[in-house]
């Protein structure tokens, strides 16, 4: 039986991959220490989905590990002997890095470093997996031309019809203290593809949503916004009139790409991951969509200072992972992303 190790197990994209690799025959084991509930409180709080991991997988194996210790990450990877690692754990909001800056990189950047050499030095042939951000290219999308729509704003460069692609710079521009973390561990992922030959890859991730997200207001856009309205619970809009736009990617859609890298994996590998355009909602198209579902009206407020590096409109560029990987696509749209985290919300509450 294959081995998959992956950190930041009881997360969003980590849960789903460990559910994934589980229903195709993978030995599982997770390394995650509920350090959201650190970050962001009681609200950010992951055991649940550790406890449903354990429940639910037949092979999963929990272990308390945190990234930062460099020692009992090197021991815990030689031990476990994995075919694979799915990198998915992280300080994920580029909002709260400027409050903790020292635990920011030390997570995001050392963690990665560390993980990285583990591996080197376990194997250099099996697959590394970094979930990375599209924040690696910090404020330069909004550079690009734009045009303003009754609910959105969009591309105005044909240039850019397709979205963003993975040959966009990410240099001089603004990233927040998170996106510059992030650059580094994208950076040094890159590095010990192409120097050692190791078969890593960066998904510089969109808007990764899903119904096993544990919202907080400072990261889980979508999954936030639907507990808001349940709650009934004002949400407010950061600038850009509440026309910015995201591209939205439902978390199994993220696992199975991740599979498919696996399978047929390359070295020094960047692609961007999220819904591409045909996925993309703005936040007001967001309230409209949740209140056509739940038949609540969206109660919300408004500040014309939007976020430090926030981007105002951003989707992927899809064409390369299509190309790359053919047998991979995009398999739950924006309506059915919508009402399943609406569903887990409302099981969640009762």
């Amino acid at each position: 039986m294959k081995k998959l190790l992956v950190t930041g197990s009881s997360g969003l994209i980590g849960s789903e991959v460990c559910t994934y690799f589980s229903k195709k025959g993978w030995e599982i084991h997770g390394i995650d220490n509920n350090q959201r509930a650190v970050f962001f409180g009681a609200s950010g709080d992951t055991r649940w989905s550790q406890h449903r991991l354990e429940k639910e997988l037949t092979h999963f194996t929990h272990h308390e590990v945190d990234i930062r210790n460099r020692e009992l990450i090197l021991s815990t990877v030689s031990s476990i002997k994995p075919d694979a690692i799915v990198h998915a754990a992280a300080q994920p909001s580029h909002d709260k890095a400027a409050l903790i800056p020292f635990d920011d990189f030390d997570t995001n950047a050392v963690g990665t470093f560390n993980l990285l050499e583990a591996t080197r030095r376990y194997s250099t042939q099996i697959p590394f997996v970094h979930m990375s951000t599209n924040k690696v290219y910090g404020d330069r999308p909004n550079g690009i031309r734009l045009k303003e729509l009754a609910t959105r704003w969009d591309y105005d460069d044909a240039h850019f019809e397709n979205g963003i692609s993975e040959n966009f710079s990410i240099d001089q521009s603004k990233h927040s203290l998170f996106g510059a973390s992030k650059v580094a561990a994208d950076m040094v992922v890159q590095e010990y593809g192409r120097y050692f030959d190791m078969p890593t890859v960066c998904l510089r991730g969109g808007c990764l949503t899903g119904p096993n997200h544990s919202g907080v207001e400072l990261h889980g856009f979508l999954s936030y916004l639907i507990k808001c309205n349940l709650e009934q619970k004002e949400y407010e809009i950061h600038g850009y009139k509440g026309k910015q736009v995201r591209d939205n990617i439902h978390a199994s859609d993220v696992a199975s790409f991740i599979y498919a890298f696996i399978e047929s994996p390359s070295a020094g590998a960047v692609y961007n991951i999220g819904g591409g355009k045909e996925n993309t909602c703005s936040i007001l198209e967001a309230f409209s969509l949740i209140e056509s579902i739940s038949q609540i009206p969206m109660k919300h407020s408004y500040s014309d200072i939007n976020r430090i590096g926030d981007h105002i409109c951003y989707y992927s560029d899809l064409r390369k992972m299509k190309c790359d990987y053919p047998q991979w696509g995009i398999t739950k749209n924006l309506q059915t992303t919508f009402e399943e985290i609406y569903t887990s919300w409302m099981n969640r509450t009762k």
